[in-house]
Order: structure tokens, then C-alpha cells, then sequence
């Protein structure tokens, strides 16, 4: 069974996007809206990292390279200005999206297992990874045409 290792992958990227939302905040809370909606979304990505804790136990988390390799690639540097801004967004919607796949995959196999507080955690980290992205995508939106076409 290689159920742990899918543990492993949605528990780590559950920590690590609170972990990016915190620094996207950080860095851009200038902007109005960043720094309190960040916090809240890392907050809401805490809550499920510690609410899928238990199943680490129960099915034996794997080592699983692929787990922290996101929040490596997008923020080991620092980044400034609105171009920057809209890149760490960018990167936050597909940081959202990975925790939202693996929930799925996760989930499935959750289903085979007939394991129904796994079910339900999955259904949660699904739901709320898609609203995390659809905040994201709104503000990548609203951000995009000002920082791209407007003189720097």
C-alpha cells in the first residue's frame, strides 16, 4: 500500500501553503488586502495540516520526495514590487491546486479503504483548497492588467 506516501504529499502541502501564504502576505502587506486574506488562508491550510495529522499515524506517513518541492521552487527567493506580487499569486493558485489534487487522489483511495473520517477530511482539504484558488484567481485577475501594462 502506498497510502502514506499520499499522506505525506497532502499533510506537507497543506504546511507548506500556510507556510507560503504567510510569506506572500509578509512580503506584499503593503497592499491592503494581501496580508489579512493571506493570514486567513494560511490559517484555514494550518487547521487541515493538523486535522490530517492523525492519519500519519494511522497509515504510516511515507517519505515522499515530491512533498516540500513547490514551496521550495517558488519561494526560496525574495521577490518585490507588483510584478512580484502577481508572480507569488500565481504561485500561491498552483500551490492551492496541488493540495486540491492530491486531496482528490487521496480521497479516492480513502473510498476504496471505506474510510469515512478520511472521506470527510478529503471532501474539507478539497473544498477549501478551491477557495483558496478561486480568491487567488480573482485577485491574479483584478492585479494583472494594471501590473502588466501600466508604466513602471
Amino acid at each position: 500500500m502506498h497510502i502514506g506516501a499520499y499522506i505525506r504529499l497532502v499533510h506537507e502541502s497543506e504546511k507548506d501553503l500556510a507556510k507560503a501564504f504567510h510569506y506572500v502576505g509578509d512580503t506584499h502587506k503593503a497592499e491592503p488586502d494581501i496580508f489579512s486574506n493571506c493570514q486567513m488562508l494560511a490559517g484555514w491550510s494550518a487547521k487541515l495540516s493538523d486535522q490530517i495529522q492523525p492519519m500519519t499515524v494511522k497509515y504510516h506517513e511515507e517519505d515522499n520526495p515530491e512533498a516540500d518541492r513547490l514551496l521550495h521552487a517558488f519561494f526560496d527567493q525574495k521577490r518585490k514590487g507588483a510584478l512580484a506580487l502577481l508572480q507569488d499569486l500565481q504561485d500561491l493558485w498552483l500551490m492551492a491546486n496541488e493540495a486540491n489534487i492530491s486531496a482528490i487522489i487521496l480521497g479516492q483511495a480513502a473510498l476504496g479503504l471505506r474510510d469515512e473520517a478520511l472521506i470527510s477530511l478529503c471532501a474539507e482539504i478539497e473544498r477549501q483548497s478551491k477557495r483558496q484558488a478561486a480568491w487567488l484567481l480573482t485577485r491574479i485577475k483584478s492585479s494583472a492588467p494594471q501590473t502588466l501594462i501600466a508604466a513602471s
